[in-house]
């Protein structure tokens, strides 16, 4: 095998399935050493590829820009037009137009007859009941998560209460009849969720809690299944 061949391999070795991947498993993979992997993954990085990761840590594929993209199957495709309507039908203005404006990108990049397949995909995605619209800028809300900054807001709940809520903002979930966020709450000292159209005045502070929103995240969803599973239980006895 030639080593751009293999370069090529550990490229896509990289972009598939869950990362880290160690050393020792791309070598088996591959077929090749787990020195060679090591000089592969230098090249790589000398190429422009942002590869983050040591031996004994395993890798993780960043970014790889500045290398040939990979083609779509006319299935991804089909995927990828579907996930982006659906975008443009549920996401507050800002993530609707970028849903729009990827389109309109993937468009003038594919191949002509994967350009025309786009055009005509055979999926659609649409909605007679759009999600309740939210209160607050959805585009600050989501700056602030990837940020890992604390947030500010006034909140009325569906008794009609008030309350100001001071919260880690960990993911926003599009649902059926409401846009969510999950946050770790500072006044419940536990994990909440709250609807983005009874959110309102919120305010981004200069707290972070960088660089736990992952772990939170982690947590916040393996307590949310734990309890519908004990729900679940419940309900069969």
């Amino acid at each position: 095998m030639s080593r751009t061949a293999r370069l090529f391999q550990l490229m896509q070795a990289l972009r598939s399935g869950p990362s880290p991947k160690t050393s020792v498993k791309l070598a088996q993979d591959l077929g090749v050493s787990a020195r060679t992997v090591h000089r592969d993954i230098d090249a790589l990085r000398g190429l422009g590829a942002v590869i983050d990761g040591e031996a004994g840590f395993g890798f993780t594929l960043i970014e790889d820009a500045t290398l040939p993209p990979l083609g779509f199957t006319d299935d991804e495709l089909e995927a990828l037009v579907l996930g982006l309507r659906e975008v443009q039908s549920i996401g507050d203005p800002s993530l609707a137009e970028a849903a729009s404006d990827a389109l309109r990108k993937l468009q003038g990049r594919l191949p002509p007859r994967q350009s025309h397949r786009l055009s005509h995909a055979v999926l659609a995605a649409a909605r007679f009941a759009r999600p309740a619209k939210p209160t607050i800028e959805v585009a600050d809300l989501r700056q602030a998560t990837w940020d890992e900054r604390t947030i500010d807001f006034a909140y009325t709940d569906g008794k009609g209460e008030e309350t100001r809520r001071r919260v880690d903002p960990l993911s926003i979930v599009y649902m059926d009849r409401a846009s969510v966020l999950l946050s770790w709450c500072h006044l419940r000292q536990d994990f909440r969720v709250f609807r983005l159209d009874r959110m309102r005045e919120m305010f981004v502070t200069d707290d972070s809690f960088r660089p736990n929103r992952v772990p939170m995240l982690r947590q916040a969803l393996a307590q949310i299944r734990a309890e519908r599973e004990a729900k679940d239980r419940e309900q069969n006895i």
